[in-house]
Formats: C-alpha cells, sequence, structure tokens
C-alpha cells in the first residue's frame, strides 16, 4: 500500500514540476513574444510618421544639412537603416559608414563596422533601431563626442 502512496504522490510532484516548469517556459517565451510585438510597432509607427514626411515634401537630408550634419553613420542597417541609406543617396549628405552588430553579414553601398570596432569621427550618428536608442546611445557615447540621434526624434521634428 505504502508503495502505491508513493507512487501516487511521485506522479503529483513531478506533475506539478512539470506544470511549473511548462509554466516558467510559456512565461518567458510570452514575454519575448510582447518584446519583439513593441518593437515592431515602433517601427510600424516610425515608417508612418516618414510616410507623413514624405507626403509633407519635407526632407532628412534637408533637416540634417539645416542642423550642420553633412557627414554622417548609421547605426544599425536593417530595413530603416537602409532605406535611410536610400533616401539620401544623391544629396547633400554623405553617409561615411552604418554601424550594426550583423556587420559581417550586410552587403550595402557603405562600410558597416561592429559597434566594438574604433569608429571615425562623423558630425552625428543616427540610431535606427528606435526601440534600443537609450542602450545604443550610452555604448556610442563612450566612443565618440558627436551628437547621437534617434530616428524617431528626427521624422517628428523635420
Amino acid at each position: 500500500m505504502k508503495k502505491g502512496i508513493i507512487s501516487i504522490a511521485s506522479a503529483i510532484a513531478g506533475a506539478a514540476t512539470g506544470a511549473g516548469i511548462t509554466a516558467k517556459q510559456v512565461t518567458k517565451e510570452t514575454k519575448r513574444q510582447k518584446e519583439l510585438s513593441d518593437k515592431h510597432f515602433a517601427l510600424y509607427l516610425l515608417m508612418n510618421q516618414w510616410v507623413k514626411v514624405k507626403q509633407e515634401n519635407k526632407s532628412i537630408a534637408s533637416y540634417l544639412e539645416k542642423k550642420g550634419y553633412r557627414d554622417i553613420a548609421i547605426y544599425g542597417m536593417n530595413y530603416v537603416g537602409e532605406t535611410l541609406l536610400g533616401e539620401l543617396a544623391g544629396s547633400g549628405v554623405n553617409v561615411k559608414y552604418a554601424i550594426d552588430r550583423n556587420a559581417d553579414n550586410i552587403y550595402t553601398d557603405v562600410d558597416v563596422v561592429m559597434p566594438d570596432a574604433s569608429i571615425e569621427k562623423v558630425d552625428a550618428i543616427i540610431v535606427t533601431p528606435v526601440t534600443f536608442f537609450d542602450e545604443i546611445e550610452e555604448m556610442l557615447s563612450w566612443k565618440t563626442d558627436c551628437p547621437i540621434l534617434s530616428m524617431e526624434d528626427i521624422l517628428y521634428e523635420v
């Protein structure tokens, strides 16, 4: 009889432990999905604002030129970074290089360096991953004294 009770108790304990582990994994995955959702929503809002800026016939290049930013770097060469590079092509703003933690796998018209590499002096660095701006700004501020600008702020100031 004791063996039966011990077996039942072991099964219950095993089930409870399994449920606890599963709940922890579900909570972790839910948090990851929420962060990803927030990131993509922020990118959607950013691109939506960019469309509004274009519809108002305003120019990011003109804005940067008025601020005296002629030579810049772009941090983040995913969708926003590539789009910004394309928009600035042929303007008075020269993108000297880009910075991206995936530099080895990015093929674009400018040199791409890793964030931990030494960086060339520019008039400003534009950060395109807006949900991580604070962390990126803090990291870059140790490497340069030029202004570090959020793409989001630029689009709302143009």
